[in-house]
């Protein structure tokens, strides 16, 4: 149940299953990333092309996970879960994108709950960090799953809009659970 290294994932929540992606999830895949609403905060949505490239990387490379809501069976979610690049060893990035229809019914924390908790116990981490340009909803969930804001990087990057955006930095310590 190792995802150090790219190995594989299998983590199992009361209502989520985390696991490796599989060229089945293209459909559910597509979904998520498709809806512009869902990507308002992250880059442009995505055509069924760009969706099956981007799934193959992540088959190939596992640095993301499929969340599956265990009742019907059906892909509802993206979470990245991967070594900080440029990083010391010990310190991984969580992010997450969920089918709209979904939102609203806490699976992002549980299922964000459940990679950190994995990442502190299992692997053996140090710090789990994550960023976001929205400054309400994400921002909200960061500090609710135990992460402190670290700092902001004033007009880092630009939205979907093209406007330049402030990136919002939290991380929550082993220490600090």
């Amino acid at each position: 149940m190792s995802a150090r290294n790219g190995g594989p994932m299998r983590l199992q929540t009361q209502r989520l299953l985390i696991r490796n992606y599989e060229p089945r999830d293209l459909d559910d895949f597509y979904e998520i990333f498709s809806d512009p609403i869902v990507m308002e905060q992250c880059e442009p949505a995505y055509d069924r092309e760009k969706a099956a490239h981007q799934l193959r990387f992540f088959i190939d490379r596992p640095i993301a996970y499929a969340v599956v809501e265990t009742r019907s069976g059906k892909m509802i979610g993206h979470a990245l879960f991967q070594q900080m690049p440029g990083e010391a060893e010990g310190i991984y990035e969580i992010g997450w994108i969920y089918n709209r229809s979904f939102w609203r019914r806490g699976y992002a924390y549980e299922a964000s709950r459940a990679l950190i908790d994995y990442g502190f116990s299992r692997l053996g981490l140090h710090k789990v960090v994550a960023e976001t340009i929205d400054p309400v909803k994400s921002a909200s969930l960061m500090q609710k799953l135990g992460m402190k804001p670290e700092g902001v990087f004033r007009l880092h990057t630009r939205d979907n809009g093209g406007k330049w955006a402030d990136v919002y930095w939290y991380g929550v310590l082993k220490e600090d659970r």
